[in-house]
């Protein structure tokens, strides 16, 4: 079974107008939002649908196929509300002081283009003649996918709609790959658990039987790093008033960070993709910041975290080999033993890099182990049980840098021994070893 026929993405920009009326912009929403009221106000009064669409198009003053979606999106909105007015719920409301956004199909009421400098410019029609032209401006990385879906047959720019959010105009843009299907995580035969740090990402590939196939800790300090450095500069240009190339400087980190990250998330994805049928798990993080409070510094450290963009580019990256993506609740996965006989949760658990779990003295590197444990916690969503687990293997770390190049860790710090039972070998003599290597890889306690 599959999740879509296509892999799609919405994608984000603000506009900048360089031709046209920019009042053209607010006009069309003003139709669109009369077109999506029309629509209410002759269902309630009982025309047939098929009878609304040719009248309300018919009268309308806007690109007709601009005027189609909009009637598609209403009549839509009102399936859903007859199909449950019987649970109380309520008729569409009308839009009254807000506008409605304008919905429309590429090359009809709106298109896009790269021009010669590489920007992304755009023309919205809301009626013929009546144009208004600019460039896009948004993340990097949304910039880069449009690009990509302008320039490939294998991409199609769709539907986009037109809004009015935090006194801008946006426009968002869906993007669809033709033939890429993603699987249903339902069928996948490996489970790869994520645990995102702020100067690591540390993945886990787990069988349903249990076996845990490989892992690895990929490192990323420059982005830590370099982030800091961006931090004081802009503290000391603040001090001294020289906020005019602030903007400047906030653009330096955004791109560098932006670019890290692609490269970590291309790490990922191409390490994930060497198992077969994986799902990749996610830690559902979207709460988390809200609970932080560890004092100023602390605090603007992990609410900076690029937690949610290096999950959205792993995720469409994987969604174009056709891999899925879950979620799962992070609670205690960073605290809890992995070990299924013992699975204590203390927060004296894990120091820094380190994890020992105080009831069973199990060992291992604390990241890697949270990734397990995010395996562990999908299995028990899904199917309530959790796989038998008592051995791990190593963990290998690698380290990328700026210069995009992604190394071995070092000599000894590459290979951490679990330190649970292994056939042959003593538990006593398991966790000396884990406790020797422990050292090359993990900060010394005091």
């Amino acid at each position: 079974m599959m999740q879509d026929s296509g892999a799609t993405h919405t994608l984000s920009f603000g506009v900048t107008p360089h031709e046209g009326r920019s009042e053209n912009l607010h006009e069309g929403c003003l139709e669109a939002r009369r077109v999506r009221n029309e629509v209410n106000r002759l269902d309630k009064e009982g025309w047939d649908w098929d009878d609304i669409h040719d009248t309300v198009v018919d009268n309308a003053n806007l690109v007709k196929n601009t005027t189609q979606l909009l009637v598609q999106k209403a009549l839509k909105e009102l399936e859903t509300y007859h199909d449950h007015k019987d649970e109380d719920w309520g008729r569409p409301f009308p839009y009254i002081d807000e506008t409605y956004p304008m919905r429309m199909n590429h090359n009809e009421g709106y298109a896009l283009t790269i021009d010669e400098s590489g920007d992304v410019r755009f023309r919205v029609s809301y009626k013929p003649y009546n144009y208004v032209k600019g460039v896009l401006r948004g993340s990097p990385d949304h910039l880069e996918r449009v690009k990509n879906a302008l320039n490939s047959d294998s991409w199609r720019v769709g539907v986009a709609e037109l809004v009015h959010k935090h006194n801008e105009w946006r426009l968002h843009v869906s993007v669809t790959h033709k033939t890429r299907t993603v699987a249903s995580p339902d069928d996948a035969e490996t489970v790869i658990g994520v645990d995102i740090n702020e100067n690591c990402v540390a993945l886990a590939a787990m069988t349903r039987n249990g076996d845990v196939l490989d892992s690895v800790v990929i490192e990323y300090p420059d982005i830590k790093r370099v982030r800091h450095e961006f931090f004081i500069k802009r503290k000391r240009m603040q001090n001294v008033g020289q906020t005019a190339f602030e903007t400047v400087v906030r653009t330096e980190e955004r791109d560098f960070v932006h670019d890290q990250l692609h490269k970590v998330s291309r790490d990922v994805t191409r390490w994930v993709s060497q198992f077969t049928d994986p799902v990749i798990v996610f830690e559902d993080l979207k709460d988390m910041r809200d609970s932080i409070d560890y004092g100023t510094r602390m605090n603007r450290r992990l609410h900076s975290l690029p937690f949610a963009a290096l999950r959205e580019m792993v995720t469409y990256k994987a969604a174009w080999g056709g891999i899925p993506t879950d979620n799962v609740d992070p609670k205690y996965t960073s605290q809890r033993c992995p070990r299924t006989e013992c699975l204590h949760i203390e927060r004296g658990n894990r120091r820094r890099k380190r994890f020992k779990c105080k009831s069973c003295g199990f060992q291992d590197h604390a990241d890697r182990k949270a990734a397990v444990c995010v395996v562990q916690e999908w299995f028990s969503e899904q199917y309530g049980n959790v796989p038998s687990l008592e051995t791990l293997p190593s963990v290998r770390k690698v380290r990328r840098t700026a210069s995009g190049l992604c190394e071995e860790a070092d000599s000894h710090g590459a290979i951490f021994a679990s330190g649970v039972h292994r056939h042959g070998t003593s538990a006593q003599d398991s966790q000396s070893q884990a406790r020797e290597e422990l050292k090359t890889v993990a900060p010394v306690e005091g």
